[in-house]
C-alpha cells in the first residue's frame, strides 16, 4: 500500500514540474525559438531579399550595419525598431540577420523569444556558446501598472547582474518609442511629473539604436509594389493598388505585400 502511494505521489510531482526538455544544439540553426525552458531549432530563416524593402533606407542600412558587425564579433548595439505597424521592423531583423549568415556562415544565429519566458535562463545558456546571437523580442510592450517587466528590460540591457552576456544582443520591436504605456495624465501629476516621464523613456534610452519607422507616403506604398512586382514577374495597375491601400484602411510595406500576394493569386500563381 504504501509503495503504491509513493508512486502515485511520484506521478503527480512529474505532472506538476515535468522535466526540462532537451534544447536545440546551440551552433545547428540559423534561428531558435525560447519557449522559456527550451529552444527549438528553426532549420530555414525566412526573410524578404533586402532590396526589395523599400521606403526604409536609412533603417536597413543602420540595422543591417549592426547586425553584420555583431557576426563579426564587433562591438554592436543593442536595437529598438519602434513605430508604424506593417513597415517591416520584424522582417529587416530577419533579412539582416540572413545576410550577416551569407557573409560570414554560422557565426550568428537568431532567437525568437518572450521577455516573460525565462531570458535569463536563455541569457545563462548562451552566454556559454562560442557564438553570437541576436535575442529578439517582437511588438513588445508594458502597461503602465507593469513596472517590474520594464525594470527587468533595463537591468538585462545594462546594469544589472543578469545583464545579457557579451555575445548576445537584443533587438526590440515596438509600436511606441517608450514601449512603457504612458498616459496624459502624466503631466498632471503634482509630484515630479517629469520624473515619471524620464521613467518611461529611461527604457528606450537604454538602446544604443533606437529607429523609427513611419507611416509609408504614397510613391513609397507604389515603390514597394513596383519592386516585389518586378521581382516576381506580376502586371499591376497603379489606380487598383491604391483602391486596394485604401480598401485596408491605409498605406504600409504589409499592405503592399498583401497587394503583391493577391496580384500573384489573381494570376494563378504562388509567391
Amino acid at each position: 500500500m504504501t509503495e503504491e502511494l509513493l508512486a502515485r505521489i511520484a506521478a503527480a510531482l512529474e505532472r506538476i514540474a515535468p522535466p526540462a526538455r532537451a534544447s536545440a544544439d546551440w551552433q545547428a540553426f540559423p534561428a531558435y525559438v525560447w519557449d522559456g525552458r527550451a529552444a527549438r531549432g528553426i532549420a530555414v530563416l525566412e526573410a524578404p531579399a533586402l532590396d526589395l524593402m523599400q521606403g526604409i533606407d536609412k533603417q536597413k542600412e543602420a540595422v543591417v550595419t549592426n547586425v553584420d558587425r555583431l557576426a563579426r564579433g564587433a562591438a554592436a548595439h543593442d536595437m529598438l525598431l519602434w513605430g508604424a505597424r506593417g513597415m517591416g521592423k520584424s522582417a529587416l531583423l530577419r533579412a539582416a540577420t540572413l545576410a550577416a549568415q551569407m557573409a560570414h556562415g554560422g557565426t550568428i544565429a537568431l532567437v525568437q523569444a518572450n521577455p516573460d519566458a525565462g531570458l535569463a535562463d536563455l541569457f545563462a545558456a548562451l552566454g556559454g556558446v562560442d557564438r553570437r546571437f541576436l535575442v529578439f523580442l517582437d511588438d513588445l510592450g508594458f502597461d503602465a501598472s507593469d513596472s517590474s517587466g520594464a525594470r527587468k528590460l533595463r537591468s538585462w540591457l545594462e546594469g544589472g547582474v543578469e545583464a545579457r552576456p557579451a555575445n548576445v544582443r537584443l533587438a526590440v520591436t515596438s509600436n511606441r518609442r517608450a514601449i512603457v504605456e504612458r498616459h496624459l495624465s502624466e503631466q498632471d501629476d503634482p509630484i515630479n511629473p517629469r520624473d515619471v516621464v524620464d521613467d518611461r523613456l529611461a527604457l528606450a534610452d537604454r538602446f544604443g539604436l533606437s529607429l523609427g519607422f513611419h507611416n509609408c507616403t504614397q510613391d513609397d506604398y507604389l515603390a514597394i509594389i513596383a519592386g516585389y512586382a518586378q521581382h516576381f514577374g506580376l502586371a499591376w495597375d497603379q489606380a487598383d493598388a491604391l483602391e486596394w491601400s485604401k480598401r485596408r484602411g491605409g498605406r504600409s510595406g504589409r499592405v503592399a505585400w498583401q497587394y503583391v500576394n493577391e496580384l500573384a493569386g489573381r494570376a494563378g500563381r504562388s509567391l
